[in-house]
């Protein structure tokens, strides 16, 4: 017997009938002796009908009223999910994210979780119920529902899987696991049995729309092992039931993977804007002059690199943001032109990240070489470049992105197992 928190997402339930699926991979859980939890979203599209409902009523409205009406959505899910449940047979009872408690920081909109008690849970097991829990949303301090913005149902689940101690946390989705690359770009991309929660925080973070980085991280810290799932498989599949390796991909500490690849994925992101100062006095306190007005103005930026002059007076500095912020990120320059003190500003968007990622690199050399020649040889031009660890960022004009994509994926062999 096992103890399972399960996550299903807005397309999984976006109707009653894929509700009534939903309820039959519950059950063969139920069946098969395990305690279950289960952490639901909104049905398809029904925040984003609620978020413009709020926003047409005002456009300065409370944040607190917006947590109220956005967090309904979740509630008629899970209250949907129950009823289906019980006309199965199954002990099952909807409870909204305060009345577990979850409880969250006062950033309504966009909370962060503080803790749950999951003492209530464990004695909800212990009468062999199925909790079926409101995901995306808690309990503020000021007594006030809190919801925790993007991808705030995949982190409630795992934050439920590691307060009652889960043995897993099985979070079903409209894929059924994690892939070397996007399968749109590259068909030949195969679906990994594991990877590791570092890999996919990078691979989150780098484009891949398959998990939130906040539930990776969450994972990640209480290590929580998490599978990736389909919840448009047949429930009853052979297979579906395995309590160990069910099908989908496993998210776990690294420690888990015996045969380590030296590259696991491979990442993009479009839409990335570049922008270079030139000529910048090269003295202390620049980057802090540039970087800081831009951290102010909740501007994210990734890569950056800096070419120093020969006689060391002077600096280029190169660096992304998201094509979006692009204009905003030029006008607070601008600004901060005499402060900085830099020549021109120069700037283009319709730029694409392409990463390789694999926990791998760590013990292989020769692994960022291969991925320059590849690209030479297909006449692709390298903007900038970035490395960590587990990870090599290519910044390159937005035209190449999927021959990138696929030229990395075939020449570090991932489409050939």
């Amino acid at each position: 017997m096992a103890r399972i928190v399960m996550k299903f997402g807005g397309t999984s339930v976006a109707d009653i009938d894929r509700i009534r699926n939903v309820a039959r991979h519950v059950k063969r859980e139920v069946e098969a002796g395990h305690e279950v939890a289960v952490v639901v979203s909104a049905m398809a599209g029904k925040t984003n009908e609620l978020v413009t409902w709020t926003r047409a009523a005002s456009p300065m409205h409370d944040a607190r009223e917006y947590d109220a009406v956005v967090a309904s959505g979740e509630q008629v899910t899970a209250g949907l999910l129950a009823i289906t449940l019980q006309s199965m047979g199954i002990h099952a009872r909807s409870w909204q994210g305060w009345q577990v408690p979850i409880r969250t920081d006062n950033a309504h909109g966009a909370a962060r979780i503080i803790e749950i008690d999951g003492s209530f849970l464990v004695e909800r097991f212990g009468e062999g119920q199925v909790a079926v829990i409101a995901g995306f949303q808690g309990l503020g301090p000021d007594n006030r529902i809190a919801t925790l913005g993007r991808g705030g149902s995949d982190t409630s689940a795992v934050a439920i899987a590691a307060a009652v101690r889960a043995d897993r946390c099985d979070i079903y989705t409209d894929v059924d696991g994690v892939y070397t690359t996007d399968p749109r770009v590259e068909p030949k991309a195969r679906r990994l049995a594991k990877i590791s929660f570092e890999e996919m925080l990078e691979m989150a973070s780098l484009g891949a729309k398959v998990l939130q980085v906040r539930s990776v991280e969450l994972a990640m810290v209480h290590k929580v092992r998490t599978f990736v799932r389909s919840s448009f498989e047949d429930p009853d599949a052979p297979g579906m039931g395995d309590p160990i390796n069910p099908p989908g991909t496993l998210i776990c500490d690294e420690e888990e993977i015996v045969e380590q690849q030296v590259v696991t994925g491979i990442a993009y992101a479009k839409d990335e804007a570049q922008i270079s100062l030139r000529r910048v006095a090269d003295r202390p306190g620049v980057s802090a002059a540039i970087f800081g007005p831009l951290a102010e103005t909740h501007i994210n930026v990734d890569m950056i690199v800096q070419n120093i002059s020969e006689d060391g007076s002077k600096t280029d500095m190169t660096f992304t943001v998201p094509t979006g912020d692009l204009d905003k990120a030029v006008a607070v320059l601008e600004k901060a032109k005499v402060e900085v003190g830099f020549d021109a500003i120069q700037s283009e968007a319709g730029l694409v990240k392409v990463s390789v990622i694999g926990i791998g690199m760590r013990s292989h050399a020769g692994v960022a070489a291969t991925a320059f020649m590849a690209l030479a040889e297909k006449g692709i031009n390298i903007r900038a470049i970035t490395t960590s660890e587990i990870k090599i960022s290519i910044l390159i004009d937005g035209p190449y992105a999927e021959l990138a994509v696929r030229t990395l994926h075939s020449v570090y062999g991932l489409d050939k197992h």
